[in-house]
Parts: structure tokens; sequence; C-alpha cells
């Protein structure tokens, strides 16, 4: 009840400071280009101690899922060598490797939160209203950047398309296809797609969908009409694919992390 009340409060707030914001908007503090570019700059909220206030362009993408939308800092977001994208949850047991994501998750409606190279994909609880929600983002985006600090921990990370030596080449192909031709495309609307495993018996590869396409109406048409249809072409082992949720994506990632430490102790 404590935390509703603190939030209810927040949103009388922004309600009765969007007036001046607008007005901020003409006068040059705030510019707000076709609903899609913000420059914000935060003097008068400057603090004693803290880093000089400074200006930053956010440019904002709406995505095919109305709960998640895409910030693009105009710098680079995660770096080459940490893969092309991570995604977070919240509840997510490695989310705090990422200073950006506990900040951003400290927003009660924020569910989600996927890096790109230079951009940062948001995920809000279905039902919340991106008026209220993005200034709080803004203020938290502009305030990490500000202090230059790495968006994630620059310990080296395997991800979920690492070709490992025990893959066979039909899963290091999956891979291959879906790091190259099928994580670009998706993440041009603030999405990802994560290998989750291939069933060698059905021919089913399971994936995860991340960012703005978790939640997507769309999203079973692009994994058949696109990523089935690719990976099958190109694979002919490949029978289908198959979209898990979270938990279930998990508990195949804990499995399949349990057969490998089994067979290298072999």
């Amino acid at each position: 009840k404590e935390r509703s009340v603190t939030m209810a409060s927040l949103r009388s707030v922004w309600r009765a400071a969007l007036p001046a914001v607008r007005r901020a908007a003409c006068s040059g503090g705030i510019h707000h280009h076709a609903g899609v570019t913000w420059r914000a700059s935060l003097p008068a909220l400057q603090c004693v101690g803290s880093p000089p206030a400074r200006s930053m362009f956010i440019q904002t993408e709406k995505t095919p899922n109305p709960s998640s939308m895409k910030f693009l800092p105009g710098q680079v977001v995660l770096p080459e060598e940490q893969g092309q994208g991570m995604f977070f949850q919240k509840g997510d047991r490695d989310y705090q490797r990422s200073p950006l994501a506990v900040r951003l998750f400290q927003i009660e409606e924020v569910t989600g939160v996927f890096f790109g190279r230079d951009f940062i994909t948001i995920s809000l609880s279905p039902g919340e209203d991106w008026q209220f929600m993005r200034p709080m983002v803004f203020s938290i985006l502009m305030d990490f950047f500000a202090e230059e600090i790495d968006v994630v921990s620059s310990e080296p990370v395997v991800t979920d398309t690492t070709i490992l030596e025990d893959d066979d080449e039909v899963v290091a192909m999956i891979k291959e296809l879906l790091e190259t031709r099928v994580r670009p495309a998706v993440q041009e609307d603030g999405g990802d797609i994560l290998y989750v495993g291939f069933d060698e018996s059905t021919g089913i590869v399971k994936v995860q969908l991340a960012g703005s396409c978790q939640g997507c109406p769309s999203s079973s048409v692009t994994l058949k009409n696109g990523v089935e249809n690719m990976l099958m072409h190109y694979i002919p082992e490949v029978k289908g694919v198959e979209e898990l949720d979270e938990d279930l994506a998990q508990s195949e990632r804990e499995q399949r992390e349990f057969e490998e430490s089994l067979k290298r102790g072999q």
C-alpha cells in the first residue's frame, strides 16, 4: 500500500507538471520534435556533490508492442564485446550485473529492460501509460549516462548464441542464423530473440522473445513467417520453432547447463 501511494503521488506530480513541461518545450528547455526526440537539461535539480548538469539528446521510437518503448541515447549502450543484445527481467538473478537495469527496475511499473548496441528497450506492465512513465525513465537515463559508468559489468559474457565446443553442426548453424540474420531484424523494432535449445528428436528450436517482442500481438506471425521459415529453409533438420515463456526458458537453460556439466565431468 505504501508503495502504491508513492507511485500515485508521483503520477499526480507529473500530471501537475505537464503544462510547465510543454511551456518549457516552446522556450527551449525541453524540445520535442514530432513526438520523437527530447533534449533535456536539468541544471535546476543539480545537487551538491553530484556530476555537473549536462544536456543530451534521447530519441524515442514506438515499437509494435504498445507496452514497450525504444530509447536511443545517441551513444554506445552495449559494447561489441558484450554481444548483440542483453535482456533482463525483474526477478532475474543476474540483472544486478547492470547498474542501469537496477535503477530502471526501481520504477515499479518497469518489467523488462533490453540493451542493444545503441538503444534501450523498456517494457512496462500491461495497461501502464507511457505519458507518465517516460519522464521518469528520461531522468534515470540522463543521470546514469552523465556518470559515464558501464551499462553492464565488463566480465566476459557467454551469450545465448555463442557457439560452444560441444555444439554439433546443426546447433551451430541455428545459432549463427539467429545471430547474423534474425537478431538484427528483430532488434530494429526494439526486441530480441534468444536461443534456448534444440530438440533433435522433434526438430523443434526453442526460443525466448525479449524486449518489445515479448507479449507483442504480432510475435507469433514473426516466429512462423520469419524465423521458422528461414531456419527450415537453411537447415533441413529444423521442423519448427517454439516460443517459451520466461519460466520454461529458464528451466530449459538450467537443464542444459546441468547436462553439459555432466559431460564435462565424464
